[in-house]
């Protein structure tokens, strides 16, 4: 189901992933997991998603790549508490950049580019969940849905590469996580597909809809969480 998510939205899968991987093994580890997942499937159809995104998500992956080792060295260095604070305010600010109206004929320019590459490359590392600075950039300007979504895939196939590359640099991961990851592999590649069809035959009001649902109950969880 969390991977239908990705397929359809364009992100998602480690929102609803990662607490549940969490409950059988402990959370850093499950983070590293899910960004296995999703370098996984992102290599899936990276060329064809790769040239329907815009030229900005390779510059806000880049920048994200750079930055995921610190989000990952925060990660298990952060009292738990701490974390979950953390991430609830951010899930709640990205939730509500999105009721925020579209600018027509808006252009992001260099700092917000650079800001939005380096606070998903730390939320990578961090949480497993680039998308919440992502989606905003994308969803709040009129543009097609097939670019949005392509060009957030392609920000994520990237911070997945950073993240497990830095993982197993810093020996925060290990066979166990690459194992785990590659029994999950099946399932996630069946949900992936089942998700991309679906996204072919709903409208973008639609789409655009389940996109900001999907954002409020990641900023649900973390409240959630963070209360319990």
């Amino acid at each position: 189901m969390a991977a239908f998510v990705r397929g359809l939205a364009g992100f998602g899968m480690a929102i609803l992933l990662v607490p549940l991987i969490a409950l059988v093994i402990r959370p850093g580890e499950a983070v590293v997991v899910s960004n296995m997942l999703g370098l996984l499937i992102g290599l899936v159809g990276a060329r064809k998603v790769w040239n329907a995104g815009e030229k900005s998500a390779g510059v806000i992956g880049g920048l994200a790549m750079l930055m995921t080792p610190l989000g990952l060295l925060a990660l298990f260095s952060t009292p738990p508490a701490v974390a979950r604070v953390l991430i609830a305010v951010v899930a709640i600010g990205a939730f509500l950049m999105v009721l925020l109206p579209a600018k027509p004929g808006h252009a992001p320019g260099n700092l917000e580019t650079g800001l939005t590459g380096v606070a998903s490359g730390i939320l990578t590392g961090f949480a497993g969940m680039p998308g919440p600075p992502v989606v905003p950039y994308y969803l709040r300007r009129p543009i097609p849905r097939e670019v949005a979504r392509a060009s957030m895939l392609t920000v994520f196939l990237l911070t997945s590469t950073a993240s497990t590359a830095a993982a197993l640099a810093l020996r925060l991961a290990s066979w166990r996580d690459a194992l785990f990851a590659l029994l999950l592999f099946g399932p996630v590649l069946l949900g992936n597909h089942l998700g991309s069809l679906a996204f072919g035959k709903v409208s973008d009001a639609l789409w655009r809809g389940f996109v900001g649902l999907l954002l409020a109950v990641s900023a649900l969880m973390a409240v959630v969480r963070l209360l319990g």
